[in-house]
């Protein structure tokens, strides 16, 4: 499995809309074992995505749909800017199917 965790800085106001935005663009991704949004309950102005993947090629595959497309085209004005980044590798959990 392939598994990635995000901190998205966003425009002063906007987290909400980011994060329907993101919610939207997210069906039918196969592969996406786990996809979620989360609030920073630290920061108003940042959101936290963490993703599972059965597999990495799937995570890159996924960033050319339609779907994702749309979404980030939407969000993109949206975004200022990027925080952490982090690779993992999923070795199971509740909802992962093992």
């Amino acid at each position: 499995m392939y598994g990635l965790i995000a901190k998205i800085n966003v425009v002063s106001g906007q987290r909400d809309a980011l994060a329907s935005i993101l919610i939207e663009g997210i069906s039918g991704m196969p592969g996406c074992l786990s996809y979620v949004v989360a609030q920073d309950p630290t920061d108003p102005d940042a959101i936290w995505v963490t993703e599972v993947w059965d597999n990495q090629h799937s995570h890159q595959a996924s960033l050319s749909l339609p779907s994702v497309q749309q979404a980030i085209s939407r969000g993109k004005p949206l975004i200022s800017g990027f925080g952490e980044r982090f690779e993992t590798q999923p070795v199971g959990g509740y909802g992962l199917g093992n």
